[in-house]
């Protein structure tokens, strides 16, 4: 199956990725086209667009990632609103597309909100990022300041802090400082591959209860 892109259609099989010279006004214009599609995923990076369409080990990924988050928000005992994917913009400033953000300290401020400005609205506290097709530049993350960002990649967890208008790589997560993720996503996201995604993420409450 070949890419289709034409003024009234946009088709990329998985595993796709299309990249174009083009103009922020391009950007807009194809953003509008996808309208709330989050299939293809859309990119704008040094005058050039790009256009993603995930292949399935994308999506089963994220969403064990996005399990494991949950499970452990839940046994600290936090509030959260997430969101996948969803693009995050700075005014008119090209937007970015996380796999999965999550507000945790500033959750309340976007409750009921259908669509977020990062002008006016508190960015996420955490971006997650799965690179397979993909490749993820953190750089692109500092016009919206987001505390921590996650990019998971060939079966390793990748931690970026933002401080000082720039992204440090780090052991450790801020959100989760008494759990070792780094080690903990890529053995749960195996074990789902392996046992199933439910499977998996029953495993790991159990741990939970157990070990702490």
């Amino acid at each position: 199956m070949l890419p289709t892109i034409t003024p009234d259609k946009i088709d990329l099989p998985a595993g796709t990725i299309l990249k174009f010279p083009g103009t922020l006004a391009d950007y807009e214009h194809l953003l509008k086209q996808l309208g709330d599609r989050s299939i293809p995923r859309i990119r704008f990076r040094d005058n050039h667009i790009l256009l993603m369409s995930p292949l399935p080990e994308h999506a089963n990924e994220i969403d064990i990632i996005s399990d494991l988050i949950k499970a452990l928000l839940r046994y600290q005992e936090k509030d959260w609103q997430s969101f996948h994917p969803i693009t995050l913009r700075y005014g008119k400033k090209p937007g970015l597309e996380p796999d999965a953000c999550f507000y945790i300290d500033n959750y309340q401020a976007i409750l009921g909100k259908r669509k977020l400005d990062m002008s006016i609205d508190p960015p996420p506290d955490l971006a997650i990022e799965i690179d397979v097709t993909s490749f993820t530049d953190i750089e692109d993350y500092i016009a919206l300041a987001i505390p921590e960002v996650w990019i998971y990649k060939t079966n390793e967890l990748h931690i970026y802090h933002f401080t000082e208008n720039h992204y440090i790589e780090t052991n450790n997560s801020f959100i989760f400082p008494d759990f070792s993720v780094k080690d903990i996503v890529p053995h749960y996201v195996d074990r789902a591959w392996q046992v199933g995604s439910s499977v998996a993420l029953r495993e790991f409450n159990d741990h939970l209860q157990t070990v702490f």
